[in-house]
């Protein structure tokens, strides 16, 4: 039997602890002997109407006019004398204040809440062994493919890594006569790859069947170490100093022709538009071209040749939230990023890393720089833009980190280095995702068979 519930509820206050305040207040409240007196409040009385009333009223005998006597109904009303207490016994209520200025509380319902600062791991989430792995600064050997399959060249073959179960297959493992694979690159479907090799050949492969499609070749003289994906058009940039636009869908492939650059084409990237091309090279040479400026019977000309890089240009990154802002990374005698406007040409901003800038990734969630850099700590350095104040440093890598891709969700980002290791770092954090909109007025038993 449990006797506490009994007596707590014949006796509620019993026991329970109160705040004296509370308490005093209610028994004043109720107490006979506090209500036998009536004292007046002298802070509330207004004293020179209580004197006007007790002495300078006018005898109600005289006589007035109507006139006279609608002027001073009107004047008592004007001033307030139609009152007919003289004694105060309680202060007047005092003016309501607001508890939060409205200049204040309109402002504040604008600010946004604070954003809590995100966590960003020291360490790589996933380390993978990459043996075989080509240290040469001017090839590309790593991205990662919209069906978020992840691409590596080791040596002479390329793997495939399946980030959604962690599944490994071999693609291709190239001749010695053609290889070794000198870079790869996803279509933007996800599904095919294009893998250059240093015969000066592009192969074409479906990624689902382990086929290969067609191989490209005719145009350059020497190692494919750079390529990047425009829709149907595959540009590569080769050893040669040729940029060649190929169409895929052709059998003369070949359909533009970008010459400019005296050695090396080491870095390609397109903007998001598909309208403007980077490209860098072993010859300190940045160059932007424009589709529009492009023709098939003749070298195309380029908009912009920017030689301020002292190094050669690897590392290139379109903007995500600003499509004229590029990005560029230089080699061991420049150690530069530096930012561009595509538009006119102009370096907006240059920052010394003090290292060799081997890759450049923009946060595609935030206003964020990714660079992965050579001697001397082999460190990936995450930047905030435009600041460009460091944000972190992560490390591990024990040789320059050559090679950075990103997941198609934007959050994860792999790198490979020299040390022939794969890492995973969780740097990009996760994206908001929003939540779906419930049903007003859902369906009962929505969750069951229908009969039918």
């Amino acid at each position: 039997m449990e006797t506490g519930n009994m007596n707590s509820s014949s006796t509620p206050n019993k026991g329970k602890p109160q705040l004296p305040l509370q308490e005093k207040l209610l028994q004043r409240r109720n107490s006979k002997e506090n209500l036998d007196r009536f004292i007046p409040n002298r802070s509330a009385m207004d004293f020179d109407y209580a004197n006007y009333m007790l002495t300078g009223k006018e005898n109600p005998s005289t006589s007035s006019s109507p006139s006279r006597e609608a002027y001073r109904k009107q004047l008592a009303e004007t001033f307030n004398m139609n009152r007919t207490r003289i004694l105060a016994f309680k202060n007047k209520p005092p003016t309501p204040v607001e508890a939060i200025p409205n200049d204040f509380s309109s402002a504040a319902h604008q600010v946004k809440s604070a954003k809590p600062r995100r966590h960003i791991p020291q360490t790589s989430e996933k380390t993978l062994d990459a043996p075989d792995i080509v240290d040469d600064y001017y090839l590309n050997l790593l991205d990662w493919g919209s069906s978020n399959v992840l691409s590596i060249a080791l040596g002479h073959t390329v793997y495939l890594w399946d980030a959604s179960d962690g599944a490994t297959s071999e693609l291709v493992t190239i001749d010695d006569e053609c290889g070794p694979v000198t870079s790869v690159k996803w279509a933007p479907d996800g599904r095919h790859i294009a893998v250059g090799l240093n015969n000066s050949e592009v192969q074409l492969w479906d990624s689902t069947s382990n086929r290969l499609l067609r191989t490209l070749k005719g145009g350059h003289r020497s190692r494919v170490g750079a390529m990047d994906w425009n829709n149907h058009i595959l540009t590569t940039g080769g050893m040669d100093g040729q940029i060649f636009n190929n169409d895929v869908r052709v059998r003369s492939h070949i359909v533009e022709t970008y010459t400019g650059h005296d050695q090396e084409v080491c870095g390609l990237k397109w903007s998001a538009s598909g309208q403007q091309l980077a490209s860098g090279g072993n010859d300190n040479v940045l160059q932007i071209w424009d589709r529009s400026m492009a023709a098939s019977n003749a070298p195309t000309q380029w908009l912009h040749r920017l030689e301020e890089h002292t190094a050669a240009v690897k590392a290139l990154a379109w903007c995500p939230f600003q499509s004229n802002l590029l990005a560029s990374g230089g080699g061991a005698g420049d150690r530069c990023i530096k930012f561009w406007n595509t538009h006119t040409g102009a370096c907006v901003n240059s920052v010394d890393t003090g290292s060799q800038v081997c890759a450049l990734l923009w946060n595609k969630n935030e206003r964020e720089l990714l660079s992965s850099h050579g001697f001397t700590h082999n460190q990936l350095t995450l930047w905030k833009y435009p600041s460009m104040v460091k944000v972190a440093e992560l490390t591990g890598h024990t040789s320059r980190v050559l090679y950075m891709a990103q997941s198609p969700d934007g959050c994860t980002v792999a790198s490979a280095a020299g040390d022939e290791t794969l890492r995973f770092w969780n740097v990009f954090g996760t994206p908001e995702v929003a939540k779906p909109a419930q049903k007003k007025n859902p369906e009962p038993f929505a969750h069951l068979n229908r009969i039918r």
